[in-house]
């Protein structure tokens, strides 16, 4: 006898006040810092609209079969929210409070934390939970040890299906219009490998690190463009003003 998928009844429903969320600790030391230069690198560059919002370990909640489920993602990026951010507490709830998260990302670490589970029966698995319910366009799952990156695109046939990468390494997200893709080096005291944004034009997204040093490798080149140029000056018998 062939198993049948179950039949998914969701709605969407603000959490109960009562209801007890997960209190689990980060499992990944690097979690936090790999969430805050995803949305520092957006926010500089001019990408992270006001509507916009960007949880980090925050529950996403859905409704099925007349059950709550919530699932946190390590990082996650909804384009519009509908309600003020005052309204988005403990939890956010597409389609009531706005739009379906158009990437959510999860960061493998030494503990299994279910991201590749697809269970089906309720509590459903992470991999589940958003192919099946949220059917979020845009699935990463990255591993920070190692670099490897896997994007799964939600296609015409309701599944995901594995992306794969440019010649740079890179994963175009439509919904967006920036790639995202791997990148090593060092920020924060931290050496390894990060995520991080390219635009339509490969530009990397900058970090306010990154743009400091850039600005002020701008003015030590203008500097000595000027002393250059006023040695020119000089040499010809011209003193240059001031």
């Amino acid at each position: 006898m062939l198993a049948t998928s179950p039949t998914y009844t969701i709605t969407w429903e603000k959490l109960p006040d009562d209801f007890m969320l997960p209190d689990d600790p980060v499992d990944n030391i690097n979690q936090p810092a790999l969430a805050t230069a995803l949305t520092e690198g957006l926010q500089l560059a001019g990408k992270l609209p006001e509507t916009a919002l960007t949880p980090t370990n925050y529950g996403i909640c859905a409704t099925i079969n007349g059950k709550i489920a919530v699932k946190a993602p390590d990082w996650a990026y909804i384009p519009q929210i509908t309600v003020s951010r005052e309204q988005v507490v403990r939890s956010y709830t597409p389609q009531l409070q706005g739009e379906i998260p158009v990437l959510v990302l999860e960061f493998l670490s030494d503990t299994e934390g279910g991201e590749y589970s697809v269970k089906e029966t309720y509590p459903p698995g992470k991999f589940c939970f958003y192919e099946q319910i949220l059917q979020v366009p845009n699935y990463g799952i990255f591993e920070p040890e190692s670099g490897s990156l896997e994007l799964y695109r939600f296609d015409d046939s309701k599944r995901y299906r594995l992306e794969s990468a440019n010649q740079q390494g890179w994963f175009w997200i439509p919904e967006m219009q920036l790639f995202l893709g791997v990148w090593q080096g060092t920020r924060q005291n931290r050496q390894g490998y990060w995520l991080r944004w390219w635009d339509d034009q490969e530009n990397l997204l900058l970090w306010g690190a990154e743009r400091v040093e850039q600005e002020s490798q701008r003015a030590d080149q203008e500097r000595q463009r000027a002393e250059r140029l006023a040695a020119q000056l000089r040499a010809a018998g011209i003193e240059p003003v001031e």
